[in-house]
């Protein structure tokens, strides 16, 4: 049985590689699969929520990119990603777009340089 057509249950189930042994079992979506000391499996249920509160549209696509690596989709969505230091440097990285459980969220402020004004004034000074 291949990792294909193990589409009736959450786990998957990969053949065994060389002569002897027993297929490995890919853990059900969701769960994270982690490695103690003693070579035992343990599931990981360390876990951080975040919420996407703010669109990435008019960022650069670096930025973009990291909310799409943490797999936001959508404004209001929130996911529970695992504790570990790669998603908590991708959670800085985007802070001002995430909202981080456990931390209060701060809603970047208008740019202070952009100076708003009529465009008929802009159109008097060009000469038209």
């Amino acid at each position: 049985m291949t990792a294909r057509s193990a589409r009736g249950g959450n786990a998957k189930t990969l053949p065994a590689r060389g002569a002897g042994g027993d297929a490995k079992t890919l853990p059900a979506r969701g769960e994270v699969d982690a490695r103690s000391a003693s070579g035992g499996d343990v599931k990981s249920t360390k876990t951080i929520k975040a919420t996407l509160m703010k669109s990435a549209i008019g960022a650069s696509p670096a930025i973009r990119a990291t909310v799409q690596s943490l797999g936001f989709r959508r404004l209001n969505q929130t996911r529970e990603l695992p504790d570990n230091d790669a998603v908590r440097g991708m959670l800085k990285a985007v802070n001002f777009l995430v909202a981080v459980e456990g931390t209060p969220y701060v809603r970047p402020k208008r740019s202070q340089y952009k100076i708003w004004r009529k465009r008929s004034d802009k159109k008097h000074q060009r000469g038209h």
